[in-house]
């Protein structure tokens, strides 16, 4: 089998050197279409109000995407909201939280970040559980953060600033493709809610939660990102498209879903019972001597 024309569904990069595509789009075998399957609207003022939520009662705002962020200022400047310099912006990653350049003073404000990991990101939001959150989302969402937000008994409010939306690919024919790629799970309710779950090609996806939609939708997997030596989904598309080449057989991948939300939610669970018991054990061992100097008098 060889690998010719691949969709990938985003918009075309601006300057393609600077892209993780730019090695692929550098081999004259391969034919890259970028196609958005997705485009995001912000939700309205009036939208907005109906969510009955004050934007200046709380004092914390958790940004997981650039869209949530335009989309929050956006609306404090309809709502003619001046957004006070104590606010602070808890971001899940570096990319995320520099984006925030364009609308405040970076280095005057309270601003945190991960490092992109589920984990890290709850560790250093439960480093500031006394805040009053704003999460800022987009619908659909990834659950995950909201659930376990609820379960650590935060005070947040989970408030929608955008709606994601399906864009019209009638015109496309998918089956002109070797390999699709698709970075977010709702690039997948797009493409089977547009053209179903049979006769699809090859897929190749970005993130665990992309994966699980995928395999959720009755697709197979035959590339995954970011995974040990694939640190982006164009090196998944350029190892099939060297082992395509090289007459191996293309098989789908298995994925297990890691229940990360779970698990941190354990750890953070078992912490107080190892503090406690460490605290009970100077004070079994001081109680002997006490009754010992009592016997004495």
């Amino acid at each position: 089998m060889k690998i010719n024309k691949i969709l990938i569904s985003q918009a075309q990069p601006a300057v393609i050197e600077k892209s993780p595509y730019f090695k692929l789009s550098s081999n004259s075998d391969l034919e890259l279409t970028f196609q958005p399957f997705m485009r995001i609207e912000g939700v309205s003022l009036k939208e907005f109000r109906s969510q009955r939520t004050e934007i200046l009662d709380y004092s914390a705002v958790i940004f997981t995407s650039r869209t949530t962020i335009d989309n929050f200022f956006r609306i404090c400047e309809e709502a003619r909201i001046t957004v006070p310099e104590t606010m602070k912006y808890f971001c899940i990653t570096e990319a995320i939280a520099l984006y925030l350049q364009k609308y405040i003073v970076y280095r005057k404000r309270k601003i945190f970040f991960a490092d992109g990991k589920f984990d890290s990101f709850m560790e250093i939001i439960l480093k500031h559980k006394d805040e009053r959150f704003i999460l800022a989302l987009s619908e659909p969402h990834n659950p995950e953060i909201p659930q376990t937000l609820e379960k650590l008994h935060l005070n947040f409010r989970p408030l929608v600033f955008a709606h994601t939306v399906s864009t019209d690919l009638s015109g496309l024919n998918i089956s002109d493709y070797d390999i699709l790629v698709f970075n977010s799970p709702n690039e997948i309710s797009s493409l089977v809610s547009q053209f179903g779950n049979e006769n699809i090609p090859m897929i190749v996806v970005l993130g665990e939660n992309t994966a699980k939609a995928a395999v959720e939708a009755g697709l197979q997997i035959y590339g995954k990102a970011p995974a040990p030596g694939i640190p982006n989904v164009a090196t998944a598309v350029e190892l099939l498209v060297k082992n395509a080449a090289e007459g191996k057989e293309l098989e789908p991948i298995e994925f297990c879903h890691s229940h990360k939300a779970e698990n941190f939610i354990k750890a953070q669970e078992a912490k107080p019972t190892k503090r406690s018991r460490a605290k009970r054990k100077p004070a079994e061992e001081a109680a002997p001597a006490t009754v010992a100097k009592k016997s004495t008098k």
